[in-house]
C-alpha cells in the first residue's frame, strides 16, 4: 500500500498538471478570489458528512477539502510567494513548538495551565514575528454566530473566567429568561433585542461548560424539527388535510404521535 506522504505528492502533481497550459480550461482560469466561494461551499458539505456520520461520506469531503487547500497553496506558490512545502513545514514548526509536553520536556499538572502557556507560546510567535498585537478576541465575525459565542466564551474560559460548576451557569440562565420576560412585559424592542442576546450567549455557556458544540446542537435539533414537521404534514394528507386547515390544538396532537412514533 502507498504511504500518505505519497499520495500526497501525487495529489500535488495533479493539481499541478491540471493548472499547466494544456491542463483542464476551468482549473486555469481559477484565481484565489474566484477560488473562495468553493472553499467555503466544500467546508459546510463536510460538516454535513460528518453531521450524518457516513464514513465514506466523510472520506470523500475529506479528500475535496484536501483538494481546495491544496489547490489554494498552489495558487500563491505559483505567484512565488510561498511554497506548498513551505505550508507543511510552518505547520509542523507550530505544532512541536507549541506542545513541548510531547515533543520536549515540559510538564503540566492541569489542561488549564497547558492552555495558558499555548496562549503565551502564540503570544510569543506573534512579537517574534513582528506581527501586529491582536485583540483577546480575535476569531472572525464571519463564523456562524453560534460557533464564534462559544469560541469567545472558551477563550474567556482560558483566562480563568468561569463558573465553579454548572450550578452556577444554569442560575444564570435561569436569570436571563427572567431578564427576558421583564422586557417582554415591558414591550421595549431594544431591551429585548438585548436579553434575546443574554439568554443565546448562556446557552452557549451551558453548551460549553457541558461538553458540547453549540452550533452542532442547534443543527441537529433543527434537523429534528424539520423531520417532525415534515412528518405531520404527511399525517395530515392521509386524512386529505393540510395543516394550513388544521387549528393548533389538532397540529399539537399530530405533533405528540409524531414523537411517539419515534
Amino acid at each position: 500500500m502507498d504511504t500518505a506522504s505519497a499520495k500526497f505528492d501525487e495529489l500535488v502533481e495533479i493539481i499541478t498538471r491540471l493548472r499547466r497550459p494544456d491542463g483542464c480550461p476551468w482549473d486555469r482560469k481559477q484565481t484565489v478570489e474566484t477560488f473562495r466561494p468553493y472553499l467555503l461551499e466544500e467546508m459546510h458539505e463536510l460538516f454535513e458528512a460528518l453531521d450524518h456520520e457516513d464514513h465514506q461520506h466523510i472520506k470523500e469531503e475529506l479528500g475535496d477539502m484536501l483538494f481546495q487547500i491544496i489547490f489554494l497553496g498552489n495558487l500563491y506558490e505559483e505567484r512565488n510567494l510561498f511554497t506548498v512545502a513551505e505550508i507543511l513545514e510552518t505547520i509542523s514548526a507550530k505544532m512541536i513548538r507549541r506542545h513541548p509536553h510531547v515533543f520536549g520536556d515540559k510538564k503540566f499538572n492541569s489542561e488549564k495551565e497547558m492552555r495558558r502557556n499555548w496562549n503565551s507560546i502564540k503570544k510569543r510567535e506573534k512579537k517574534d514575528s513582528g506581527q501586529k498585537h491582536k485583540e483577546i478576541f480575535s476569531f472572525p465575525k464571519s463564523l456562524p454566530a453560534l460557533f464564534r459565542a462559544q469560541r469567545v466564551s472558551g477563550q474567556a474560559v482560558s483566562s480563568g473566567f468561569e463558573w465553579p460548576d454548572m450550578e452556577g451557569v444554569v442560575a444564570k440562565l435561569d436569570e436571563e429568561i427572567e431578564e427576558l420576560k421583564e422586557a417582554l412585559a415591558s414591550g421595549n424592542r431594544q431591551e429585548i433585542e438585548d436579553e434575546l442576546g443574554d439568554l443565546l450567549f448562556t446557552t452557549v455557556n451551558v453548551s460549553r461548560k457541558a461538553g458540547f458544540e453549540a452550533e452542532t446542537i442547534l443543527q441537529r435539533s433543527t434537523e429534528k424539527f424539520t423531520r417532525r414537521f415534515t412528518k405531520m404534514s404527511e399525517l395530515a394528507a392521509e386524512k386529505n388535510l393540510s395543516l394550513e386547515e388544521l387549528d393548533i390544538l389538532a397540529m399539537q396532537e399530530l405533533w405528540n404521535q409524531v414523537k411517539k412514533d419515534e
